[in-house]
């Protein structure tokens, strides 16, 4: 393991980014958030994306030079295209443009086409909730899991958070994939040489499957096995028809350095409190659950310990594999 600073890791991803083409805007949000999900201890979704995004750079499954355009907007909806470039410009606009129609309109819906994988999903949100809305994303992916009953992969795995402000506490934060596990946790132990246990993929011919290698040619499974694959559906068919993006079988596989252009989308949607029953309820209702929750012993609530552990190495730093900051400096032209 080796030892970084946030600060150290974050301009050694935008250099990384930059070198592979990503315009100056594009590879410092990217970078912002794959530290940001390092220091929250979420290394699937961390600077262990860069590899590919820098291939998908260099060989045009995303365009470096795009900059992210409103292609139409009606009342609280905005449609932005993202232009197949990295998806963390066009979702920072997203969420920017979202909070202003929310405020103003009491609820926004804005979807982003033409995109790209958006890391954490709940690491848009963060934002949302400084603004006291409560906010949702709703993101599609690669096929990686199967419809129920069948073998080939289908739909991806689709991730969904939500996040509830709370006055003077950190919010209230959900962020899930829709398979049993984020498929990046099988790309990690692949690259560490782990195992993985079962219950997490099926292998090519739809047996379980301890090998992270084999799970990645074959499939996810899906969380809460018929519900979460019906959720999986939901999602793709939201952001696939509002986005007019490619549903998960359309979308080539985010892993591989070489083929089209993924073109995923997401979907956000902005809810102002005060234009419903008002941030007094909401504020009294929200406090009650927690409190509810809280009472029993060993509770914690959702997004609980990934903030605290950003605040832990935050201040401390970070110990990164080996494996991964050797993979980033030559990309950075370090070595």
């Amino acid at each position: 393991m080796a030892h970084i600073t946030p600060s150290d890791l974050f301009e050694l991803a935008r250099e990384a980014l930059a070198r592979a083409g990503a315009n100056d805007t594009m590879a410092r949000l990217t970078a912002e958030a794959l530290v940001e999900a390092d220091l929250q201890g979420l290394a699937s979704h961390g600077v262990t994306r860069i590899p590919a995004y820098a291939a998908h750079l260099r060989n045009g499954r995303a365009d470096g030079r795009a900059e992210p355009v409103i292609r139409r907007a009606q009342g609280a909806a905005l449609w932005i295209d993202a232009g197949t470039g990295l998806a963390y410009p066009a979702c920072r606009l997203a969420v920017e443009l979202g909070i202003a129609l929310a405020r103003e309109q009491g609820v926004a819906l804005v979807a982003v086409g033409n995109s790209h994988h958006f890391g954490a999903a709940g690491y848009h949100l963060q934002p949302v909730a400084d603004a006291g809305l409560v906010g949702l994303v709703l993101g599609n992916a690669p096929a990686a899991m199967p419809a129920w009953g069948g073998k080939r992969a289908l739909f991806g795995t689709n991730p969904i958070a939500a996040v509830f402000p709370r006055p003077g506490h950190e919010p209230v934060l959900i962020d899930l994939s829709l398979s049993a596990v984020a498929r990046g946790k099988l790309v990690v132990a692949a690259r560490e040489g782990q195992s993985i246990p079962l219950g997490w993929a099926l292998d090519a011919e739809g047996q379980p499957t301890t090998d992270p290698r084999a799970g990645l040619a074959g499939t996810m499974v899906p969380a809460g096995g018929l519900k979460g694959t019906l959720l999986a559906l939901m999602i793709d068919l939201l952001v696939g028809t509002l986005t007019g993006s490619h549903f998960g079988f359309e979308a080539g596989s985010l892993l591989d350095a070489e083929g089209e252009v993924p073109r995923v989308g997401q979907v956000f949607l902005f809810i102002n409190p005060a234009a419903l029953a008002g941030h007094g309820t909401y504020d009294a209702r929200i406090e009650a659950l927690v409190a509810a929750m809280l009472a029993e012993d060993g509770v914690r609530l959702p997004g609980a310990q990934r903030l605290a552990r950003r605040h832990e190495t935050a201040a401390a730093g970070m110990d990164l594999p080996d494996t991964v900051l050797q993979a980033l400096y030559p990309l950075a032209g370090r070595g």
